[in-house]
């Protein structure tokens, strides 16, 4: 089976010339690699795979990608109302912590799957339901208390996490009438935290997946990188199938994305204090606050470490905030007004969390078919975008 992954080839055949900064850019054809490879897996593992929409939801690709998966899953009405709107003939499924009676009553008239985070939330759900006239399936979110990650801010099995309910909440309550169980706790991980997160699932919960119809592993898995273990995965995913005579549901958002678009942008100036800076057209805080949060250190392409090449920058944005800074890097010479620069692998995550502050421009959104040598803009942003987000 091959494996794909992220690499510096992502709009390499592109000229930047032709780009407008800044500009995110999605390359089609590593976003066709990525959906072949799930789709090879659905069928190798025999489970369905859902886009999370809070980790790509550019719909202008949702198209395509309903071409390979099975449809979307959602944080919330909003997201469920762009599924329906934009991404043609998927299942749409919803989780939220918690939903209001308004939330209930957006969403009952199309949603096929519900989620939900305590029995409480399910029992509401229920009536809601009951007045919609229609027939909704409806999982409950399960807490492991199994931690295989690194980081705590994206760790639902950390002690004292909202997100799911641990085996504890649900001793001696009628479910019936469940269809599913929804378990969410990996964050970029391989297939090996799975294995350790499943059997904390069958151990704390493997009575209830004798009495359900199936079974939702979440987001997290990272099943396009290129050290992913496929074969793992389709094991567990059978596996789990077998033994219950359930079906399965995984629902990525980064990694159907991951590898395929870059962000664009330029060198508007240069200052020196204490050591050379380089102001560009992209903020950090607006345009890539994933950086901030996970924290991590984007890759630009051409540059190295600093200190690794001739000339050393430290790279920030316009805005007022002293803080933002993206990092220092180094280069082979001195940057320039107007060089561009391409940072990698900015698709997944960051575009659904860009913000406007300090009236900063926004990226145009970009599509690029290298084989048909076609570079598209889909979304510009204007002054009245900014405008319009206030009163």
């Amino acid at each position: 089976m091959t494996i794909v992954g992220p690499n510096h080839e992502v709009c390499a055949s592109l000229d930047p010339s032709r780009v407008p900064s800044p500009a995110f850019v999605v390359d089609l054809s590593r976003l066709r690699r990525n959906l072949e490879h799930l789709r090879r897996i659905k069928e190798q593992a025999g489970c369905r795979i859902l886009l999370a929409q809070k980790g790509f939801s550019m719909w202008a690709t949702y198209p395509l990608i309903a071409q390979y998966l099975d449809g979307t899953c959602s944080s919330g009405p909003w997201e469920a109302l762009l599924a329906r709107e934009k991404f043609p003939g998927g299942e749409i499924h919803v989780y939220s912590p918690a939903y209001t009676e308004a939330d209930f009553a957006e969403i009952t008239p199309f949603a096929d799957h519900l989620s939900f985070n305590s029995v409480r939330q399910w029992r509401a759900g229920q009536q809601a339901i009951k007045a919609s006239g229609r027939r909704i399936e409806c999982a409950l979110r399960v807490n492991p208390q199994v931690s295989t990650g690194g980081v705590e801010m994206y760790d639902p099995c950390v002690a004292g996490s909202r997100l799911g309910l641990p085996a504890s909440e649900l001793e001696g309550m009628d479910l019936s009438g469940l269809d599913g169980l929804h378990f969410h706790t990996l964050c970029e991980q391989n297939s090996d935290a799975l294995e350790a997160t499943l059997a904390g699932v069958e151990e704390k919960f493997g009575h209830l997946l004798r009495k359900v119809k199936w079974l939702n592993m979440g987001g997290g898995h990272h099943i396009t990188r290129a050290d992913y273990d496929v074969e793992r995965l389709i094991r567990l995913v059978r596996g789990i199938r077998e033994k219950y005579g359930i079906e399965v549901y995984l629902e990525p958002g980064e990694a159907i994305a991951l590898g395929t678009g870059v962000l664009f942008s330029t060198v508007i100036d240069t200052v020196h204090n204490g050591m050379d800076i380089g102001i560009l057209d992209v903020s950090v805080t607006c345009h890539m606050p994933d950086c901030l949060e996970m924290p991590y250190r984007p890759d630009i392409r051409g540059s190295g470490m600093a200190g690794e090449k001739a000339c050393t920058f430290r790279l920030g944005g316009g805005t007022c905030l002293a803080g933002d800074v993206i990092s220092d890097y180094s280069f082979d010479a001195p940057l320039q007004p107007g060089q561009r620069m391409i940072f990698e692998d900015m698709a997944h995550y960051t575009m659904v969390k860009t913000t406007m502050f300090n009236g900063v421009k926004h990226p145009v959104l970009c599509l690029w078919d290298p084989e048909l040598d076609d570079l598209k803009v889909v979304r510009r942003f204007a002054y009245e975008d900014f405008r319009d987000r206030m009163s």
